[in-house]
């Protein structure tokens, strides 16, 4: 076996000569270790095609599915550990389980970004090497709720039964989750702070999730019909969802027609508002968040401290990196594409 070995090495140098061994300049750059909740999340799609595309020329970049499973992407961590992995990207799972992963990760002295759903404060102040990248939920719920408002005031046969009271239905994601509950809240706030009444008929949740979203506004309609009169979607996904079943239900022909809002700006919901089916949906900005995970990872991985000069974002409290909101409508859809 020994005999072996100067073979080996002989070949890795002329195969490196040809097409680059291990030892290639690749090898030289930070490792950074991308866990994502899913992959076939259609918005975290586009954020970890930015990771790889923004990350290629300055790290390494490992990212894998943790499959919508907190003890999956616990072991994922456990192996970007044991493979020297210099930073890490989360995008956690569960987002009260970000204190296990910093428990794992600072022994080892390897910093952690969060990426999209924020871990609670108590665990962000762990350790000097946690820190977030996102948007904040509250501005993205108050833009889509502006949506709403400013379609109300514009459009008075939306209010179909001329009672002066919006009467709307509301698909949420996850239960529990900061931006479910954040959006939520806050674009019915801005209904209000417009001066329009409303009136919750229904409200459920379809896990951010497209045929979920279907199946809710079904029973939706099912139950209160025409009583409608707008459609509030915590995301892109479940309002395209609402959009199938109120095409189902003869929506969008002739003057059926059904004010829908969504967060995310997905390419399928540029789509949808091209084709005028979508009223507006917010900017959930995919390409920056991914781009100022990568590069803060990188940094932080070299042994860096991250600032505006070398992330190339601002840094609030020493730990955030907040990706702005914006409105997209048929109008503006440059903007988002």
């Amino acid at each position: 076996m020994k005999k072996l070995a100067p073979v080996l090495l002989a070949g890795c140098m002329l195969g490196g000569l040809l097409a680059g061994c291990s030892s290639s300049s690749d090898s030289k750059l930070p490792k950074v270790g991308v866990a994502i909740y899913k992959f076939d999340d259609t918005f975290m799609t586009g954020v970890r095609n930015s990771i790889a595309e923004n990350g290629k020329d300055i790290a390494t970049v490992d990212i894998v599915d943790s499959q919508n499973s907190q003890p999956t992407q616990n072991d994922k961590v456990d192996l970007f550990i044991t493979k020297n992995t210099k930073a890490l990207i989360i995008n956690p799972v569960d987002r009260t389980a970000a204190g296990v992963i910093i428990d794992k990760a600072k022994p080892k002295n390897i910093p952690v970004v969060f990426l999209n759903r924020e871990p609670l404060p108590e665990d962000m102040k762990k350790w000097d090497k946690v820190y977030y990248v996102g948007a904040k939920a509250e501005e993205s719920g108050t833009l889509e709720g502006q949506l709403i408002a400013d379609y109300w005031k514009a459009h008075p046969e939306a209010d179909k039964n001329k009672d002066g009271v919006l009467q709307y239905v509301m698909l949420k994601g996850e239960p529990g989750h900061q931006d479910a509950e954040l959006r939520t809240k806050y674009s019915i706030q801005a209904i209000e702070d417009a001066g329009i009444k409303v009136e919750k008929l229904a409200e459920d949740t379809a896990m951010w999730d497209r045929v979920k979203g279907q199946e809710k506004m079904a029973a939706f309609l099912a139950s209160h019909g025409d009583k409608i009169e707008a459609v509030l979607a915590n995301n892109d996904d479940m309002a395209l969802g609402a959009i199938e079943a109120l095409k189902a239900a003869g929506y969008f022909k002739g003057d059926k027609y059904m004010p829908v809002v969504g967060v995310d700006a997905t390419a399928p919901a540029i789509q949808a508002l091209q084709e005028g089916t979508l009223l507006g949906t917010v900017l959930n900005d995919a390409k920056n968040q991914g781009k100022a995970s990568v590069k803060l990872a990188t940094v932080l991985a070299k042994g860096e401290t991250p600032t505006k000069d070398n992330v190339g974002y601002d840094i609030s409290d020493n730990q955030y990196i907040w990706i702005a909101y914006k409105k997209i409508t048929k109008d503006n859809i440059a903007d988002a594409q």
